[in-house]
């Protein structure tokens, strides 16, 4: 069974010496079966299942008919459907997370990500300044990618034209970074995703032969 009712979930990071304190609004919108249904940050819904935590903080600890229990900094408040309530308190250190990749024979280093929540290959790219896609791919992850910047770049494949987006959420592992800046090539000229430095660049980054890994630092 499904209900939804329209309701957000605001969350408000405050940085301080020690780490992040947590705080939120936090709405319940929707529950199917033993899933929650909420909203985060004025973002798309997101589906919790019991036990989960979303990036921002909030975990579902249990769902029982038309109420959830949700946590947050340590704090526990029972929602039922439509209702809110704002938790704070605790912290989180800033960053920290990491995923370790591992080469493949050819000495690259290729992985499993999902942007936007759904899944796609990348493949770890310094020599590209943006996460770089085609606009096949784009399309296929939800990218509205000619409302972006029009531009033009040289490829191997001559002059293609090219659009500056944002990506809502690139995740990696245990790794979420949101807001990350992208580029698509208008074609299929880019056979896989490219994870450039506007993704790199918020991580720290230790390669050791065969093994890299990648720890975010914001």
């Amino acid at each position: 069974m499904f209900r939804m009712t329209n309701h957000t979930i605001a969350a408000l990071f405050f940085l301080s010496l020690c780490g992040v304190a947590v705080a939120a609004d936090v709405n319940l919108n929707g529950v199917i079966g033993t899933k929650a249904l909420v909203v985060i940050d004025s973002g798309k819904p997101r589906l919790l299942a019991v036990g989960e935590t979303s990036p921002e903080g909030v975990k579902l600890i249990s769902v029982a008919g038309e109420s959830a229990v949700i946590e947050m900094g340590g704090k526990r408040e029972r929602l039922t459907l439509g209702q809110s309530a704002r938790l704070a308190g605790g912290s989180r250190p800033a960053g920290g997370k990491s995923v370790t990749l591992l080469a493949d024979s050819r000495g690259h280093f290729v992985t499993i990500a999902a942007i936007n929540g759904i899944t796609v290959r990348v493949l770890v790219d310094t020599g590209a300044s943006l996460v770089s896609m085609s606009s096949s791919e784009a399309k296929r992850l939800g990218i509205n990618y000619t409302a972006g910047q029009k531009a033009f770049t040289s490829t191997a494949n001559g002059v293609v034209p090219t659009y500056r987006v944002k990506i809502d959420e690139v995740r990696i592992g245990d790794v979420t970074l949101n807001n990350v800046d992208g580029m698509v090539h208008v074609g299929d000229n880019l056979p896989i995703v490219l994870l450039g430095m506007s993704f790199l660049n918020r991580m720290d980054m230790k390669r050791d032969g065969e093994k890299m890994v990648l720890t975010k630092r914001f």
